[in-house]
């Protein structure tokens, strides 16, 4: 029998988290502008708890994201928002910075995490080793190819998550890069991502590296857009059963009849009825569905591990 297979997908309202649970999306992934990174939408606590409430009348799951990098004026205001997300009784968190696990366990806190540090957890010794430090899960590097996967999958002891629909993050930096450059052209425009900018490098126009700033620095994302519906079976049988949906680049409705065609890929693979042909036809209906200025492909998933640098 298969394993059970957990959905998780982004939120950029409570409209489209409403529809999220609906089509029975296992686990919502939200949160604030202080303390989580790359949300399609920055909720507000009264919101956060709202959404909690949703979720669970619904009998799923709400993710918190607590994954940013905690600057000493972030830690100074950690503990009373974890005081906040216990109360509230949130599910789980995404946790990267050691500073917030030692709160965690120092201040006896019911808040399971998934660890999540982005690009670095790349080897099954690391994830590991935070599942002996109490994580019950951790965010695979978007940047893992099959290979890697298949030798990762055999020596996990908590679940690996992976992203199957989304943009990739491929490089994050304190740094205000666009606010320097802006400043070195002497202009003043607006950083946000609601600008959608991209870098392209020289002489590759078909380069594309989604770009914004915000008060965690600067955020540079793969040129395509990852839509692994054609390897669910593959990643199903090497035990990755921790699905990742992320739409911050796919608002609105496009997303949740995205989420749609997962969470039927998922109900036809725990039954044993899903096939190379359906993949394909659930493949074609996202591509239909998914920005149409913004390419799709298998990520780093084809790669030869030698090649990537």
């Amino acid at each position: 029998m298969t394993k059970k297979i957990m959905i998780t997908a982004t939120v950029d309202s409570i409209e489209q988290a409403k529809a999220l649970l609906a089509i029975g999306i296992d686990t919502l992934y939200i949160g604030e502008k202080t303390y989580g990174l790359r949300l399609p939408h920055e909720f507000t606590q009264d919101e956060l708890r709202e959404l909690t409430g949703l979720a669970h009348a619904a009998g799923a799951k709400v993710t918190v994201a607590v994954n940013a990098i905690m600057h000493p004026d972030k830690m100074a205001t950690i503990k009373p928002y974890l005081d906040f997300l216990q109360e509230i009784k949130v599910d789980q968190l995404t946790v990267g910075d050691t500073g917030v696990i030692f709160v965690l366990d120092r201040d006896g806190y019911k808040l399971p995490y998934i660890y999540d540090a982005s690009t670095m957890v790349t080897s099954s010794r690391q994830v590991n080793f935070w599942g002996e430090q109490g994580a019950i899960g951790a965010v695979l590097s978007r940047e893992l190819p099959k290979e890697e996967l298949v030798a990762l999958s055999d020596n996990l002891t908590v679940f690996g998550e992976i992203l199957v629909y989304g943009a990739t993050i491929i490089h994050q930096s304190k740094r205000p890069l666009l606010e320097n450059y802006y400043n070195f052209i002497k202009t003043d425009e607006e950083k946000t991502r609601d600008r959608n900018l991209f870098l392209s490098e020289p002489k590759q126009e078909k380069t594309h590296y989604s770009i914004y700033e915000d008060s965690h620095g600067t955020h540079i994302f793969a040129s395509d857009d990852v839509n692994l519906m054609t390897e669910l079976g593959e990643l199903t049988a090497l035990n990755y059963t921790h699905w990742k949906l992320d739409g911050i680049y796919t608002p609105g409705d496009n997303f949740v009849k995205i989420a749609e065609l997962f969470v039927q890929a998922k109900n036809l693979i725990m039954s044993g009825q899903f096939t190379a042909a359906q993949g394909f036809t659930f493949d074609e209906a996202i591509r239909s569905l998914h920005p149409v200025e913004r390419t799709l492909g298998h990520g780093f998933y084809d790669l030869d591990p030698d090649e990537i640098q």
